[in-house]
């Protein structure tokens, strides 16, 4: 009988072992969500709803009441037309006259610094240039009801960042973290106005840094988070679990028109940089070296006899520019910048473009076979530079990546350069490669129009979207033939 005596403690230990479990488990969801709370509560304050009204020519002119508030769908908001574009299938559109209209767009922004005056104080708000971008009037609002009238400081399309100013003082302004330590896995939350809906908090992880050469912004340098971020959220905040801000909500990448876990924003340690020049000066100034530059990958390493993929190759550069006076040539491959290996296009890029003009600057670079290291003063990029654009381009409807035929590979595809583009990726599964085109192949017309560079060809395939389908002359194995593509 004693061998049992013990028994009912023992399941005792067994049944209240699993409770304690849960309680913890509760316990520790509880503290994540009193976390989120309080960036909420610390942050909402300075987050403000943008409505931006413009004169525009639409048959549009009129619009239904909106279910989500106000006097404008949200489907007509600029972010949802900049990443989906006009028609949306299953929503029905209103029959309206002709006529000059009064269009209305929205967004969100943030306080972010502020300026005290002896007649007047300011307030700079934040947010992205495409809410704000032909704007006649911007009225910004917050959580408290407060409501003012904003005039514009100075915007950035090449970034996508704007800054508004209010003529108002004592307004709470957000804290910046530096965005070159937010690592990935870390919880961020994205405060914005999403379809109207004001002060909207979402909660999600840094899935990626360094997200360049999406064809987003011309200058690139994105945070990737699954925080959802939609329409109205363009401008908001993208803060930490402290509530200081780490990047500005831009854009999302969707196949469907709807969020599929994939929201960009623009780290905040690029936009301040951007925002300080805009509020000192009004307008941007970068730097520029004037090349072109592209991927080395595998192939061209092999073809430029270089052990190593990292770096980018030169493939043109600029007359009369500042890479030109410093002797850099077609081939280069550049391998660090300023003592930092170069690994990425866009990378390099922003750090050239943020690079004061008139500094004296350090490349190191391989050619023939040997490093060298060059010294280059960094000149300045306007409006009228000729800026040699980088030679590869991508086209997701057909899935094919082309490249600009330089000297060089027009000698090692046996043909003529500025005559047609290569292909240098095919995806998987589309409509290039069911129609059997393989990287190597020279795409010389679109649309029996010829094509110079990768540029022009992209251009032309855009142009047959309504269409869907697109009539190539490809030269491969040294014959010319036809191929119509067509996609859904």
């Amino acid at each position: 009988m004693h061998k049992y005596r013990f028994l009912p403690l023992v399941m005792l230990a067994f049944t209240v072992s699993p409770l304690y479990a849960l309680e913890g488990g509760i316990d520790s969801l509880r503290q994540t969500g009193k976390a989120f709370a309080s960036v909420a509560r610390e942050v909402s304050p300075s987050v403000v709803f943008i409505q931006v009204e413009a004169s525009a020519s639409s048959p549009d002119a009129t619009q239904p009441p909106s279910p989500f508030g106000g006097e404008q769908s949200p489907f007509d908001d600029e972010f949802f037309k900049r990443f989906f574009g006009d028609k949306f299938p299953g929503l029905p559109r209103p029959e309206a006259p002709q006529g000059k209209r009064r269009a209305l767009g929205q967004g969100s922004g943030f306080v972010f610094a502020a300026k005290d005056g002896l007649l007047a104080d300011k307030t700079y708000i934040l947010t992205n240039n495409h809410v704000v971008k032909n704007a006649e009037r911007i009225r910004v609002k917050f959580q408290d009801g407060r409501e003012f009238d904003a005039d514009i400081t100075g915007t950035d399309p090449k970034s996508d960042v704007a800054v508004i100013e209010i003529k108002a003082g004592g307004l709470p302004a957000l804290p910046l973290a530096k965005s070159s330590k937010l690592e990935v896995g870390e919880w961020v939350v994205a405060i914005g106005n999403p379809f109207g809906l004001s002060h909207t908090l979402t909660v999600g992880v840094v899935s990626a840094k360094g997200r360049t050469s999406l064809g987003i912004n011309d200058y690139e340098d994105f945070i990737q988070t699954d925080a959802a971020i939609n329409p109205g959220n363009s401008g908001g905040p993208l803060v930490n679990l402290d509530g200081e801000v780490v990047g500005i909500n831009t854009a999302i990448f969707s196949r469907s028109g709807g969020y599929m876990g994939v929201g960009f924003a623009i780290p905040i340690d690029l936009a301040m940089v951007i925002a300080n020049q805009l509020i000192a000066e009004g307008a941007v100034t970068r730097g520029f070296l004037g090349i072109a530059i592209q991927p080395l990958t595998p192939e061209l390493a092999k073809s430029f006899d270089l052990e190593q993929t990292q770096g980018i190759l030169i493939a043109e550069v600029t007359q009369q520019s500042p890479a030109e006076r410093a002797d850099l040539r077609q081939g280069d491959v550049i391998v660090a910048y300023r003592g930092e290996p170069v690994t990425d296009i866009g990378q390099f890029r922003n750090s050239v473009s943020l690079t004061p003009p008139g500094s004296s600057e350090e490349l190191t670079i391989i050619r023939g076979g040997e490093r060298q290291i060059i010294r280059v003063t960094i000149g300045k990029l306007d409006k009228d530079t000729i800026v040699a654009e980088g030679p590869e381009q991508s086209t997701d409807e057909i899935g094919l990546t082309v490249q600009t035929l330089t000297p060089q590979l027009a000698e090692q595809f046996n043909t003529q350069a500025g005559k047609g583009v290569v292909v240098t990726a095919v995806r998987t599964g589309s409509v290039a490669a069911q129609a059997g085109i393989g990287p190597g192949a020279i795409i010389v017309q679109v649309n029996r129009k010829p094509v110079e560079n990768a540029s022009e060809f992209k251009q032309a395939v855009n142009a047959s979207r309504d269409d869907r389908r697109v009539l190539l002359l490809i030269s491969q194995d040294g014959r010319q033939h036809y191929v119509v593509l067509s996609w859904e």
